[in-house]
C-alpha cells in the first residue's frame, strides 16, 4: 500500500474526525480544509464554489456518505482567510449550514481513489474558466472574459440618497454576488461612494454587469458601479464606514463603537423601505435576466431577492445584544459634546438640518451628553449618518440610537435648569410640508453654506461681517445669478460651518427676513 493510498485512507477511517469532540485544540492551519454537515445532495461544484473567492481551488475530495468534505487551496494563506472569513459568517450549501476547520493534513493525496474523476472534472472546469479560456455566460460577446488582471475592487456611486445606505445593506446586496472582503464608504464631491473588494474579479464583473444602474429602494439610491483602479483596499479599522471581513481584529478607531457580531442578520425579507411612512417606496432593484447569468437562487426578475434584511440592517444597526440602541427608534444619544458651549436650542439646529426635531435633553448630571428626538426613525438614521464623528466646539460629536423611546419633558417643579426643550411645535422645522424641497436638498455638513431668504437691501459685505463676527473666517462668497436671495458662502473648515449654521441659521436681517442656512453640496 503506497504512501498516498494510506494518506487517503486516513481520511476514510475518519481520523479527522476525533478533532471535532471539542476536547482537542483546534489544528495549526493548512491549506486543507475540512468541510462537515455537507448535504448529501450536493455537487462538486458547489462545495469548490466556497473556496474560490478566496484563491485557487487544487483540489477536492468528497465523502459524501459522512457529510464531509476535504478542499485543498493553493496557498495557506487562502486558507487562513477562508476560516476567518467563514468564522463569523457560517456559509451554507442548498440552505445548511457548513462548517469547516483547517485539516491535520497538509496536502490532499488522491490519485488513487475511485469516484475522483467527477472531483478533477469540476476542479478543470472551474479553473478554466478562472484563468479566462472560457467565455463567461451572460457576458455580452465582445466583453468575451474577463480580461487578464481585472481588478476585485468596485467603485460604487449611490445617487438620490433619499435613505441612508449603510455598509450592511451594501454587504447585503454584494454578497448575492461572491465573497465580499472588505468594504471603505465614504463622501466624495458630496456624493455618498463606496470601494467594494471581492476576492475574485468575476464576481466584481458579475455584480456590475447586475446592479449598475439599478435602485436600492424604488426611485432612489441608484447604483452607479465601475471596475476601480485599486487592486487592493486597505482597511485600518472595522466600524460603520470600513470593514475588513477578514480581520475581525481590528480596532474600531477613534472610538467608534465596534459592530460585533460582524454581520448578524435575521430572517431573510426583501428591502423594502426603512421607512414606514413613505407608502409606496417597496423594493425596487430589478435583475435583468442576462441570458444564462446565474442569477443566485431566489432573485426573481424585479426584486433583489430575499435579502435577508432584519429591520435593524435597513435601519442601519446590526442587532448587537446588549447594544442598547433600539433599531427603527427616532431617540439619539448624543455623546462628546463641549458642556460649556452647546444648548438645547443649538442642538435643535444643528440636527434639524436632516429631520424635524421634537425634543432635546441635555443630561443634568453629564452635560456632554444629550438626547434628541426626531420626528421618526429614518430621520434619526439620516442626522446620526451625516453628524457622527464631525467636530462641535472642539470635540468630535458621536451620535447613536438611544434605548429612550422618548425624550421625557419634566415634572412641574422639578429642576431642570432650562436642560429638557420641547420644540414640536416650532416654526423652524425644515421638514413638515410632504414632498418639501428641503427633502432633495439635504447634504452631509461641508465647509460650503447655502444662505437663502436674504432681502435685496443685505449687501456682500453685511453677509462677510456677519459671519466674521461670529468667529468664522470667509474664503469666499458669491450670489447665485438667478436669484439674490440666495448665496454660497465658503468658510475656513466644516466646523466652522457647523457652527455658523448653529449661530445663524433664523438670524433676522430686516425686513422681516430671516436668514436661512443650510449646507451646500457645491464649492465656489
Amino acid at each position: 500500500m503506497n504512501s498516498s493510498t494510506r494518506s487517503a485512507g486516513v481520511y476514510a477511517n475518519g481520523n479527522d474526525n476525533k478533532k471535532f469532540k471539542g476536547d482537542r485544540p483546534p489544528c495549526s492551519p493548512s491549506r486543507v480544509l475540512h468541510l462537515r454537515k455537507i448535504p448529501s445532495d450536493v455537487t462538486e461544484a458547489e462545495v469548490i464554489s466556497l473556496g474560490l473567492p478566496f484563491g485557487k481551488v487544487t483540489n477536492l475530495l468528497m465523502l459524501k456518505g459522512k457529510s464531509q468534505a476535504f478542499l485543498e487551496m493553493a496557498s495557506e494563506e487562502a486558507a487562513v482567510t477562508m476560516v476567518n472569513y467563514y468564522t463569523p459568517v457560517t456559509p451554507h450549501l442548498r440552505s445548511q449550514p457548513v462548517f469547516i476547520q483547517y485539516s491535520n493534513h497538509r496536502e490532499l493525496k488522491t490519485d488513487n481513489l475511485p469516484n475522483q474523476a467527477r472531483a478533477q472534472a469540476a476542479l478543470q472546469a472551474v479553473s478554466a474558466v478562472q484563468s479566462g479560456s472560457l467565455a463567461l455566460p451572460g457576458a455580452p460577446a465582445n466583453e468575451g472574459t474577463v480580461l487578464p488582471g481585472q481588478s476585485p475592487v468596485l467603485r460604487i456611486i449611490i445617487e438620490n440618497l433619499f435613505y441612508p445606505v449603510t455598509l450592511e445593506v451594501l454587504h447585503q446586496i454584494f454578497s448575492k454576488f461572491g465573497t465580499v472582503l472588505k468594504i471603505i464608504t465614504f463622501t466624495k464631491n458630496n456624493q455618498f461612494q463606496a470601494l467594494l473588494q471581492y476576492a475574485d474579479p468575476l464576481n466584481a464583473h458579475y455584480a456590475k454587469m447586475a446592479l449598475d444602474g439599478q435602485n436600492i429602494y424604488n426611485a432612489c439610491c441608484t447604483l452607479r458601479i465601475d471596475v476601480s483602479k485599486l487592486t487592493s483596499l486597505n482597511v485600518k479599522y472595522n466600524n460603520d464606514k470600513s470593514r475588513d471581513f477578514t480581520r475581525l481584529d481590528l480596532p474600531t478607531g477613534d472610538g467608534q463603537p465596534s459592530l460585533e457580531p460582524p454581520m448578524a442578520f435575521g430572517a431573510p425579507g426583501i428591502i423594502s423601505s426603512p421607512y414606514a411612512g413613505a407608502a409606496g417606496f417597496a423594493p425596487a432593484i430589478g435583475f435583468p435576466q442576462a441570458t444564462g447569468l446565474s442569477v443566485p437562487a431566489g432573485l426573481g426578475p424585479g426584486a433583489l431577492g430575499p435579502l435577508a434584511l432584519t429591520s435593524s440592517a435597513v435601519t442601519g444597526r446590526m442587532a448587537i445584544p446588549g447594544a442598547g440602541g433600539v433599531p427603527g427608534n427616532s431617540v439619539l444619544l448624543v455623546t462628546n459634546l463641549n458642556p460649556d458651549l452647546i444648548t438645547p436650542h443649538g442642538l435643535f439646529i444643528l440636527f434639524g438640518v436632516y429631520g424635524d426635531v421634537h425634543r432635546v435633553k441635555i443630561m443634568f448630571n453629564k452635560k456632554e451628553n444629550a438626547l434628541v428626538q426626531m420626528a421618526d426613525a429614518n430621520q434619526a438614521q439620516l442626522a446620526m449618518n451625516h453628524l457622527s464623528g464631525q467636530r462641535l466646539y472642539g470635540k468630535v460629536l458621536r451620535a447613536t440610537l438611544s434605548k429612550h423611546q422618548a425624550v421625557q419633558l419634566p415634572r412641574e417643579g422639578q429642576e431642570d435648569q432650562g436642560l429638557t426643550k420641547d420644540f414640536s411645535n416650532s416654526p423652524l422645522h425644515r421638514f413638515k410640508k410632504p414632498g418639501s424641497k428641503n427633502f432633495q436638498n439635504i447634504f452631509p455638513p461641508s465647509a460650503t453654506l447655502h444662505l437663502s431668504n436674504i432681502p435685496p437691501s443685505v449687501t456682500v459685505d453685511d453677509l462677510k461681517n456677519l459671519f466674521t463676527e461670529a468667529g468664522c473666517s470667509v474664503k469666499a462668497f458669491k450670489f447665485f445669478q438667478k436669484d439674490r436671495k440666495m448665496a454660497l458662502i465658503q468658510l475656513g473648515s466644516v466646523e466652522e460651518a457647523i457652527q455658523a449654521l448653529i449661530e445663524l441659521h433664523n438670524h433676522d436681517l430686516g425686513e422681516n427676513h430671516h436668514l436661512r442656512v443650510s449646507f451646500s453640496k457645491s464649492t465656489i
